[in-house]
């Protein structure tokens, strides 16, 4: 390995811890905000999946480190059938080459630990944003369910697409691409395809709630930009696999590189959401007109409640007289994109304008005028409420 190839994995380290090290510091970001609006006890699932998404991130940066520096990034791929020949094995490439294996199977299992970690994280956070929120629970235990069987397919994948297991690290003869884990097609393609399906699934449940809203236009794009910051992890992914497909002897030692990228992109989108109220009070001072311009439509400003009162009429029976009053009241809540990120998990429902309608209908009903004089009349009041998210 001459000094160029050296330099380039050193520069690779350092840039993978870098990112480690900005990742980690989002993901305590999210938490500290969290914590701050719902003290620890309030923490949720969504917030756990992000904490213990450090696990795996961490040991994916470390294994891609010890392959491009401990084992000079090689593995049993790459190799010509007269190299294989040639190659010693009481040599130290030919044990630089078992061991870079070996981390590679590790490696790609953490990386899809870390993905499907912050998918399961997004998925509970969606499950909080639409609660109460009708149509939206079978889209989020269906999301689950996605999540959980394409990880276990995946695992499985990574770990017995190659049979006997050790003809992963196998040099010689050739054990064929499909044991040669830095370059397996099997690995590339099953990756690259259920990580764009769930990432596509989960963009799907919250976009079409927040593109409903009544907000205006730039900050409707806003909100879904921020919500969709799985489109640039997929892209990632896609570029990842491209590199790895596309060249054998370099593509590993890339697509390496791209998964610490692709891992460290997510984190940071799928903890924008929850960031984000923080985000809009630092950077106010320079995009102020931006982030706090006003719908210039007529109507209610966001967080007004509209009180409409209608009465139905009087109905009077012999012996009887019956009085219904029916009073809709719509509120309005105000939008993330409007509020502290405090507000944002004291009312998760609220996202993006949700509307809550509550119709309280109050019927009262009085004994006859026929009544012996004297004696107390009866007042029957009976309340109904009745509620509708939209």
């Amino acid at each position: 390995m001459d000094d160029s190839e050296k330099a380039a994995l050193a520069s690779f380290s350092a840039e993978a811890f870098s990112y480690l090290s900005l990742g980690i510091a989002v993901i305590l970001l999210r938490t500290f905000t969290r914590t701050r609006q719902v003290g620890i006890t309030g923490l949720t699932a969504d917030d756990y999946f992000m904490l213990l998404t450090i696990v795996p991130y961490t040991t994916e940066t470390v294994l891609a480190h010890a392959v491009s520096q401990q084992f000079n990034g090689l593995t049993n791929s790459g190799m010509t059938d007269a190299e294989r020949a040639a190659l010693s094995p009481d040599s130290e490439e030919w044990a630089w080459r078992v061991a870079g294996s070996k981390v590679q199977i590790a490696g790609w299992c953490m990386y899809a630990s870390v993905l499907w970690t912050i998918k399961a994280s997004l998925c509970a956070f969606y499950s909080r944003l639409t609660d109460g929120v009708h149509g939206y629970r079978v889209r989020i235990l269906t999301g689950y369910a996605i999540i959980g069987v394409t990880y276990l397919v995946v695992i499985l994948t990574y770990l017995l697409s190659c049979q006997p297991f050790s003809h992963f690290w196998q040099i010689y003869p050739d054990p064929g691409n499909l044991c040669q884990p830095a370059l397996s097609k099997v690995y590339v393609l099953l990756s690259v395809t259920l990580n764009i399906t769930t990432d596509a699934y989960l963009i799907l449940i919250p976009v079409p709630m927040l593109w409903g809203t009544q907000l205006p236009t730039f900050k409707k794009l806003t909100l879904v930009v921020v919500f969709s910051g799985a489109l640039f992890v997929m892209a990632a992914g896609l570029l990842r696999g491209i590199l790895i497909l596309k060249n054998p002897v370099d593509g590993p030692r890339e697509g390496s590189a791209w998964a610490v990228r692709e891992s460290f992109v997510a984190v940071v989108t799928s903890c924008l959401p929850m960031i984000w109220g923080w985000l809009k009070i630092k950077l106010k001072p320079f995009l102020g007109s931006l982030l706090s311009s006003q719908s210039k439509k007529n109507g209610p400003e966001p967080g007004s409640i509209m009180l409409g009162d209608t009465n139905d009429g009087s109905a009077w029976r012999s012996g009887n007289r019956t009085h219904t009053t029916s009073r809709s009241i719509t509120t309005r809540v105000m939008p993330a994109a409007e509020r502290s990120s405090s507000d944002l998990s004291l009312n998760p429902k609220a996202l993006g304008g949700i509307t809550k309608q509550v119709a309280i209908s109050v019927s009262s009903k009085k004994a006859g005028d026929g009544a012996e004089a004297g004696s107390d009349r009866k007042v029957h009041t009976q309340l109904k409420l009745d509620n509708k998210w939209s």
